[in-house]
Parts: C-alpha cells; sequence; structure tokens
C-alpha cells in the first residue's frame, strides 16, 4: 500500500461515491400534492408586514435631592 497526497485522494473520492451510492433518498417532486381538485390554482400566502423596533430613547438620569 502507498500514501495518497490529498489531491489524489480527492480526485479519486468521485468514482468511489459514484460505486457506493449515496444513504439519502431522491428529492420528493415540486408539485401540487394528490388531494387537490382538478384545476384549482396554487396562490401564495399573504406576507404580514415586518414589524421593526423602533430604538429606544437615552434614560434620563435620576435627579439628585439635595
Amino acid at each position: 500500500m502507498y500514501k495518497l497526497t490529498p489531491g489524489r485522494v480527492a480526485q479519486a473520492i468521485r468514482g468511489v461515491l459514484a460505486v457506493i451510492g449515496t444513504p439519502t433518498r431522491p428529492p420528493k417532486p415540486c408539485r401540487k400534492s394528490p388531494g387537490w381538485t382538478p384545476g384549482k390554482t396554487c396562490l401564495r400566502k399573504n406576507p404580514f408586514p415586518i414589524v421593526k423596533k423602533t430604538a429606544k430613547p437615552p434614560r434620563k438620569e435620576p435627579s439628585v435631592a439635595v
């Protein structure tokens, strides 16, 4: 057995992955669900307005009673 350089390992890993395959499932199709009635169109949901927090005013120093 001989030592491989990192470059040679990177070149060979693609062939190794092609032979052993992947443990993940194939992606699901991006279509309407089977329960949809034929002819019904998919509409986007109405976006809610973005709520931004306002900057807090500076705190007032407590007055010292003399």
